[in-house]
């Protein structure tokens, strides 16, 4: 490879690392965003009634992910295993914004058939990040 060929490769590489990097993020940082987006305060106790409660339909969220979410799940359809869902017993959760608000924009119309709201988002964050070893 030349170098008028190798620089824009180099570029392109640097950028799609940059991209990757710019995603990552942690569970703290989300759940102070959504706070932000909803203009109200994250309420644990909210998010656990949100998480573990059926909503007219046929599932919860613990229909699949488990309760507590400290535990491995498993998908109520499918019996595909899901690792366990609060951060302190998965360190990879809520760490890849896009994966986030796929898996939420996808699980809340399962369960509530809609999107969540960002302040409903924030509370099953909030609740999720309150549960430790």
């Amino acid at each position: 490879m030349n170098a008028s060929t190798w620089k824009p490769a180099a570029a392109a590489a640097l950028l799609a690392l940059t991209a990757s990097v710019a995603q990552a993020t942690t569970a703290a940082e989300l759940l102070a965003g959504y706070g932000r987006q909803s203009g109200q305060a994250p309420q644990a106790a909210r998010g656990q009634q949100l998480f573990s409660q059926r909503h007219g339909g046929e599932w919860s969220c613990a229909s699949c992910h488990g309760m507590p979410p400290s535990r491995e799940g498993e998908h109520a359809a499918t019996g595909r295993r899901i690792a366990p869902l609060a951060p302190a017993f998965n360190p990879r959760r809520f760490t890849d914004e896009a994966k986030v608000e796929k898996w939420f924009r996808r699980n809340c119309r399962d369960v509530l058939a809609r999107e969540c709201t960002s302040a409903e988002k924030a509370d099953v964050l909030a609740w999720l990040m309150s549960v430790q070893p």
